[in-house]
């Protein structure tokens, strides 16, 4: 029977209804991504940057000024390629794990809040969107795309020597600490938040960046624990835009870092670009291939 053989009408109504595997389901983000890399990668944070610098500024009204959602949403946006490019290496370990760097981001920041350990004192100054116990519940959005940016680069820029770990630890912080010195100034300037008794980084003190160095060597020592190396290698040698949201990162943040002549922080961006370009990644979404 066509039924019992799947042949039929009925086994071809359960073929075209049926679930998509999760490689399948992979491989369509994968094209979906592919095909609006430019969009992603360029577009949102050049539009973001202009927003951003324009509610700063006061030249949007109230309503749309660092409006949350839209943070928000443009932030999961440019996050997407960097989420899809993982998202064959989360198995229940490495979720298991992600989720506890997750109840670590919103601990820290609810001590910080508090006390001002270990970033130094400080409170926000814009509207991140919906919070518990005045911590933002998009944090982890915010967090650790930060320091999972850092551990791809090196990854892939170490190539081989990424496996040691003696090497890939400090590598990977102080590509951490390069990141927040161009996130922290811009964001201070932009007004997201300010430390109470300023710093001499833009602003920013140098306590907060000894609370990176915390917080990036938990996270990589969490990623070291619940990824399969071998399998993050492979991944990246064959996804070309999982470093996507780090070009958003040095296009956004550079621009507004320039915009405020925060130079020196501009310049680590910059460095960052030629990080991309060395582990050719910056040039790909750019050419639209």
């Amino acid at each position: 029977m066509g039924s019992e053989g799947g042949d039929g009408p009925a086994g071809a109504t359960a073929s075209r209804t049926a679930r998509p595997t999760r490689t399948e389901l992979q491989a369509r983000l994968d094209d979906l991504i592919r095909e609006h890399r430019v969009t992603v990668a360029v577009v949102f944070p050049a539009v973001g940057a202009v927003l951003l610098v324009a509610s700063a500024e006061g030249l949007l009204p109230p309503p749309l000024a660092f409006e949350p959602f839209t943070l928000l949403l443009g932030t999961l946006v440019m996050r997407s390629p960097l989420l899809v490019g993982i998202a064959p290496l989360i198995d229940r370990r490495a979720a298991a794990g992600v989720t506890a760097l997750a109840g670590y981001a919103y601990a820290i920041e609810f001590v910080g809040l508090r006390t001002g350990w270990p970033y130094g004192a400080f409170h926000y100054g814009v509207d991140l969107g919906p919070t518990v116990a005045g911590v933002p519940v998009g944090l982890p959005v915010f967090f650790l795309p930060l320091v999972g940016n850092a551990y791809l680069l090196c990854s892939l820029l170490l190539g081989e020597r990424a496996r040691a770990a003696r090497i890939r630890l400090p590598a990977v912080i102080g590509t951490v600490i390069a990141m927040d010195l161009v996130l922290d100034p811009g964001a201070v300037a932009l007004g997201f938040w300010t430390y109470s008794d300023g710093g001499a980084v833009y602003g920013v003190p140098l306590s907060n960046f000894a609370g990176w160095v915390l917080s990036a060597t938990v996270t990589v020592l969490v990623l070291d624990a619940v990824l399969d190396r071998t399998a993050l290698l492979d991944r990246l040698a064959t996804c070309e835009f999982a470093l996507d949201d780090l070009v958003s990162f040095v296009l956004l943040w550079g621009a507004v870092n320039v915009y405020f002549a925060n130079w020196g922080a501009a310049v680590v961006a910059g460095l960052f670009g030629l990080g991309l370009l060395r582990a050719d990644r910056f040039d790909v979404p750019l050419g639209g291939r």
